[in-house]
């Protein structure tokens, strides 16, 4: 609602407060001083105030509510229509690609992708896609260019497109693969062997150390040496890993409530301030930034997740969940897509210097499948 801030100036001010009284106006807030009188009314009020036939002097101090708003605008009309201009200027910029950068050696492979890319809307000086679309680009390129391209990923960097490329290897297997044995890549227990080419000399449950033979291209009739073949196949083992975690005792966790809202960032040099935020803690999203490379001011708009924070209290009795968790975590990152984690323990927990560290013991099926060229000598030590 409107309101009016009104200083009423003159010899007796309270007998001016009386005429106002006696005309049932509604004061929200009254003020004096000596020979002023400030009072609050609502724009009713302020209309039959005006209708008073009085010598004293009214004054409209400031005004609230809609009323404000429409003075500010009008204040500030070129600064918030130049600002406003600027943000669609941003946007609209930001959503433009000014360079597509395609990495390969191949000068044929750039220009063969370049050139699907524009056909497909990728180009400079077109608007960018979404990632359903860049993604489904993706896979029509992979599939057009597919005695070409074995890969293919399309980064977004600010206003530019940089595409990864990985040219597919059409090399004939039999031609390039020299004659070689299976050995283990590491110690493990054997759990599986597949065998394509070359013989078996390892079975399911013999443990092998490193660079052991299990499937060897030395062909042999009985004692003697046939042939010597490179030897294909896929061994599978099982591998241990011990890995080491560190808890806190006591740490404070961030979870979002599920509240969000949106807010204006005014960045000066290396001081932040959001506006419209409610939030004593919280996230943010950056959706769009204005702003120059010259002056060391920028506005952004951006979305904020309300947080809350949990105090979580970490013991000897209770850590072992998010131990187990953050080792598996940790291990997985240095495994293959096929490997599996089998089982996994807690070995040993101790308390040192404000810390738990725990010790975790897994067992992992993991392929174990490396290779190692024949030479002619060992050929010749297995067929003497």
């Amino acid at each position: 609602m409107d309101r009016y801030k009104l200083c009423i100036r003159g010899k007796n001010p309270d007998y001016f407060l009386r005429k106002v009284i006696d005309r049932k106006i509604n004061i929200y807030d009254i003020r004096k001083e000596v020979k002023k009188l400030y009072i609050v009314v609502d724009a009713d009020g302020y209309k039959k105030i005006k209708k008073i036939k009085t010598s004293y002097d009214i004054e409209v101090v400031s005004v609230c509510g809609v009323l404000k708003v429409k003075e500010i605008v009008r204040k500030y009309f070129f600064f918030i229509l130049f600002f406003i201009m600027g943000i669609i200027i941003n946007i609209f910029l930001s959503n433009l690609i000014f360079d597509v950068e395609v990495i390969h050696s191949n000068k044929e492979i750039r220009n063969i992708i370049i050139n699907d890319l524009k056909n497909l809307g990728i180009s400079k000086f077109n608007f960018k896609v979404n990632f359903n679309e860049k993604e489904k680009i993706i896979k029509e390129i992979l599939v057009k260019e597919k005695n070409d391209i074995e890969w293919l990923e399309i980064e977004e960097v600010g206003t530019k497109y940089i595409v990864k490329v990985e040219q597919r290897k059409l090399n004939d297997e039999e031609e390039i693969c020299n004659n070689r044995n299976i050995v283990a890549k590491k110690n493990a227990v054997i759990l599986e062997i597949s065998a394509e080419v070359g013989e078996v000399v390892k079975k399911r449950n013999d443990y092998v150390l490193k660079d052991d033979v299990i499937i060897s291209g030395v062909i042999h009739n009985k004692e003697d040496v046939v042939s010597n073949k490179c030897a294909k196949g896929r061994v599978y083992g099982e591998v241990w890993y011990q890995v080491n975690v560190e808890l806190p005792t006591k740490f404070y966790e961030s979870k979002n409530t599920g509240k969000n809202k949106y807010g204006i960032k005014y960045k000066f040099l290396n001081k932040n301030y959001i506006f419209f935020n409610k939030y004593k803690t919280y996230k943010e999203r950056n959706l769009f930034e204005f702003g120059n490379q010259i002056l060391p001011v920028r506005l952004s708009l951006v979305k904020l997740f309300e947080t809350v924070e949990k105090k979580i209290l970490y013991t000897l009795d209770n850590c072992e969940e998010e131990a187990l968790k953050i080792a598996e975590e940790k291990l997985l990152l240095n495994l293959g897509k096929d490997d599996t984690i089998l089982s996994k323990k807690v070995l040993k927990k101790q308390l040192k210097n404000s810390k738990i560290i725990v010790e975790v013991f897994f067992k992992v099926k993991e392929d174990i499948t490396s290779y190692k060229e024949i030479v002619i000598e060992e050929a010749k030590e297995e067929g003497d």
